[in-house]
């Protein structure tokens, strides 16, 4: 394992300056009222000491919010009647919280593109704390973008264009069934941030997740050389997200598993609806099993398993295609960490290692198998599938080369496939290029009885479109959130046809320029 990497003291204290966003940080927050209906929990804070450091976030001096989530607010409990309009947007930047709050920056380390970093963490991010919901479901409250703290590695800021772009595709991704991370909110601090010689809006964003456990926070907890440490972590990972295991034997073998499966079906999901993470560093494989950080992500419009946008995933490790490797990659950097909690012996935790990740294979294929027979209306009738796997298999590998080979938009196709299922094929033959009929595949296929509006609830009509993001955040960095909260409306309701938002509905148009994704740091 890579030496040992410590925690970095706070900063020294020293007088505050408000063009200082370091010594802002250092500031404390102001209380909010008893009566705010709410407390953050600080339950990572209290456990896990040697995982994070106390700070607190900058407070920019004329702050508006952007946008708020009242679904997701009702959600947590958190009644936005219950505050000022002063105190409620000082609340989402971490400048005023509940009595009893300890926000903390958190410790990771993490593969990023293949190379270990053993020293990451929070450079521009809070943890807030913990709330629980009327359901009593617990979650964490985070900030990006909230100032420099003892991990950053650049000026600790965010600009508004990306902190919007994760909260759109946050709430596009839960809409479309995906396990998720969203946002409670997102206010531009007033303050401007230089990106690559410009200077553009800067902005918090208010995060919400079930955890901010990563694959890299066992890496940093392993890289101590503290085994006591490592097993509070994975007890506190237990209690969190497979609280059936804490306290039996096998427990740390029980969480590897867990998360295992859990990963599996998140990347099915992912490929089932042609999405492209782009940056599955190990610091962004979260053990809870939800989509986090949506830097340079992006849609596939045509199918293209090498299909990559990052500007700077130059050998396309993390393309489409590649995301279930990945993820294998990553989960067995994760059972790496877990080895002394698996087994006394050395050898024969590698074996217990080995086993789970074998497993992986089979789970993803099994998740990907069912989420592709629900998208083609085969699903099982009455516990039977009408369609056995081997030929189910082998019709999906015919179709997906079809796609491939004609450059298909993959959404659309599976609304016109739809359509042919309920005897149109003329909407199907619509999306194959002309004078191209549809293979063999459709044979078989329509010969099982597809299930045309089975298929219509699984299959969107409306998703993230590349070209229709980037417009829609150009708009709102320019100060017009016209066409980002339509943007949003629409995708919020994927599988709903709206008359008169067809345009929401096509790829880019071709000819374009090639889409490139940026981090947004």
């Amino acid at each position: 394992m890579p030496e040992s990497t410590r925690i970095p003291a706070p900063l020294a204290s020293s007088k505050s300056t408000a063009a200082d966003p370091v010594r802002d940080a250092e500031t404390s927050f102001e209380l909010l009222p008893d009566d705010v209906g709410f407390v953050l929990e600080h339950d990572f804070a209290s456990r896990l000491p040697e995982l994070s450091t106390p700070w607190q976030a900058f407070r920019p001096e004329s702050p508006r919010i952007v946008v708020w989530n009242d679904a997701l607010a009702e959600e947590l409990g958190i009644d936005p009647h219950r505050f000022t309009a002063a105190s409620r947007v000082r609340f989402l930047l971490g400048n005023a919280l509940p009595e009893g709050s300890e926000p903390v920056a958190q410790a990771y380390a993490g593969h990023q593109f293949g190379g270990y970093s053993p020293r990451l963490g929070d450079g521009r991010a809070l943890l807030l704390g913990e709330v629980r919901g009327p359901s009593g479901r617990l979650r964490d409250l985070h900030l990006k973008g909230s100032g420099r703290t003892p991990f950053a590695r650049a000026d600790g800021f965010a600009a508004l264009g990306p902190m919007l772009r994760e909260y759109l595709m946050g709430e596009a991704m839960a809409a479309l069934g995906v396990p998720t991370t969203r946002a409670l909110g997102v206010v531009a601090t007033g303050r401007s941030v230089p990106r690559d010689g410009e200077l553009l809006a800067g902005a918090v964003l208010t995060r919400v997740a079930s955890s901010h456990l990563r694959v890299g926070s066992f890496q940093f907890a392993r890289a101590q050389g503290d085994p006591e440490l490592l097993a509070r972590l994975a007890d506190f990972a237990i209690d969190r997200h497979a609280p059936a295991l804490a306290g039996t034997p096998d427990r740390y073998v029980g969480l590897l598993d867990a998360v295992i499966a859990r990963q599996a079906e998140l990347v099915s999901h992912w490929v089932l609806v042609g999405f492209v993470h782009g940056v599955m560093n190990t610091d962004n494989m979260t053990i809870s099993g939800e989509t986090i950080d949506y830097g340079p992500c992006a849609f596939i419009d045509a199918f293209d398993p090498a299909a990559s946008f990052s500007s700077i995933d130059y050998q396309r490790r993390y393309a489409y295609g590649n995301q279930p490797s990945i993820a294998l990659w990553n989960l067995t950097r994760f059972a790496e960490t877990l080895l002394p909690l698996l087994h006394t012996d050395a050898e024969e935790a590698k074996a217990v290692a080995v086993a789970s990740l074998d497993r992986f294979g089979d789970l993803y294929n099994s998740a990907w198998m069912a989420g592709m027979r629900a998208k083609l209306g085969l699903a099982s009738d009455a516990g039977r599938a009408v369609v056995d796997d081997g030929a189910l298999a082998e019709l999906t590998a015919e179709m997906l080369t079809d796609l491939q080979r004609h450059q298909i938009d993959y959404t659309s196709f599976f609304r016109a496939l739809a359509r042919a299922a309920d005897g149109d094929t003329a909407t199907l033959d619509a999306v194959l290029p002309r004078g191209e009929g549809s293979g063999a595949w459709v044979t078989p296929w329509l010969a099982a009885s597809p299930d045309a509006d089975a298929m219509d609830q699984v299959n969107p009509i409306y998703i993230p479109r590349n070209h229709l993001v980037e417009d829609a955040l150009a708009s709102a960095a320019a100060g017009d959130l016209a066409s980002f909260s339509t943007l949003l409306a629409v995708l919020t309701h994927p599988f709903e046809a709206k008359r008169g938002f067809e345009r929401f509905e096509r790829p880019a148009p071709q000819g374009g320029p090639a889409h490139v994704t940026f981090c947004g740091t």
